[in-house]
């Protein structure tokens, strides 16, 4: 992507009680920023990355549906963008000086109907975030539609561990990782029950990864991998008396000082 310069976004009269926002020519992205969902984002629940209610899983009302530039297909799942609008290109729309952390958990998807600079905001190779009402509202001004943005990755934090959510069918084992802090997003995944080898899971859809082995009546420990290569290794985690459709939250967590995004 290209990056450019920019100055400092704040009036004289703001310098000595706020600091200045400018960022930095090296650290960051062009993209373009629309909003939906309702006031409360609502209408972002589910989503293709497989979170389910944000609201419960702890991603809340600062989210975003990434172009399939950016999406991976599913790959930057729970990764984490600043995001300002980049108020040298559009001064009407942009409330300058302010920026806001997303996490990745849906698609916008193409429409090839409409031409990239007319409607297709999300054709490739458009790098676009369609956000959260609530979190485009802190970077513009809701007349404004749509508006250009600067973004850059960087670390997630979270409160609590990582997150284990069981679904599927008995030979069939669905599992949603969640919570995720530092890069956010999970390059692999190994499970091991007591009764079974370690295996290696497949990534399924979003950020939900299978196994076909018989892991019911087993306490399983995973191995996950996120996308900067750290490991952590979640022993026990999920216990013997496991159900399908139950979460469990684990007392461990990824580094959020990994900055190899």
């Amino acid at each position: 992507m290209e990056t450019r310069s920019s100055k400092p976004w704040c009036s004289l009269k703001f310098v000595v009680a706020v600091a200045c926002f400018a960022p930095a020519a090296a650290d960051w992205s062009k993209g373009s920023a629309t909003f939906y969902g309702g006031s409360d984002a609502s209408g972002t629940m589910g989503g293709a990355c497989g979170y389910g209610n944000l609201y419960w899983s702890g991603y809340g009302t600062r989210t975003a549906a990434l172009s399939s530039a950016l999406f991976g297909d599913g790959a930057s799942c729970g990764q984490c963008y600043q995001v300002t609008c980049d108020h040298e290109s559009e001064a009407q729309w942009c409330l300058p000086g302010k920026s806001v952390t997303v996490t990745a958990t849906n698609l916008c998807p193409p429409d090839y109907s409409k031409p990239s600079n007319d409607g297709g905001w999300c054709n490739p190779p458009r790098a676009h975030f369609d956000m959260a009402q609530p979190a485009w509202l802190h970077i513009g001004i809701y007349k404004g539609g749509i508006v250009p943005v600067l973004y850059q990755r960087v670390a997630c934090v979270k409160r609590g561990g990582v997150r284990f959510t069981m679904a599927g069918l008995e030979h069939f084992q669905l599992v949603l990782i969640s919570n995720v802090a530092g890069t956010g997003s999970i390059k692999a995944v190994w499970v091991k029950g007591t009764a079974t080898e370690r295996m290696p899971m497949s990534r399924n859809w979003g950020a939900n990864w299978q196994s076909l082995a018989a892991l019911v009546g087993q306490a399983l420990t995973f191995g996950v991998t996120d996308t900067a290569g750290q490991t952590v290794v979640f022993p026990n985690v999920v216990p013997a008396w496991w159900k399908f459709g139950q979460a469990f939250t684990s007392n461990l967590q990824f580094s959020t000082s990994v900055q190899s995004f």
